[in-house]
């Protein structure tokens, strides 16, 4: 896969998760699959329900991710994607992340099969 093509598609996705996140956490649901697996701050979760609902309960209102790197490889199934940056959430302080993706294709789209999230401390 071309390069400018892998770079491209990282952006459209994560400048698509973290709007779609902000706005309503249960409308990533079609992002996700029965063999997708969620990492999110140790806690594994697999399939798209699962997942979703773990999104959904998380406690707080209002999110904003502020995005500092986006980096994307091919490899032999798909995209990975690695974004660093921060978030805040409601009025706190905003915190960094740093999130992986591996996006696999499906038709004309991706769907994502791993998702890692960690906040970063210190």
């Amino acid at each position: 896969m071309d390069p400018a093509q892998v770079s491209t598609v990282a952006t459209e996705f994560t400048q698509f998760y973290y709007k779609t996140f902000s706005a309503d956490r249960s409308q990533l649901h079609s992002l996700y699959r029965d063999q997708s697996m969620l990492t999110f701050e140790g806690q594994q979760f697999q399939g798209a329900s699962k997942i979703i609902e773990k999104l959904a309960s998380l406690p707080f209102q209002k999110v904003l991710h502020q995005i500092s790197t986006i980096d994307a490889q091919p490899n032999f199934n798909g995209i990975f994607v690695c974004v660093t940056g921060a978030l805040q959430v409601d009025e706190d302080a905003p915190q960094r992340f740093a999130q992986a993706f591996q996006l696999i294709p499906e038709g004309t789209s991706y769907y994502v099969l791993n998702d890692i999230f960690r906040l970063n401390y210190g």
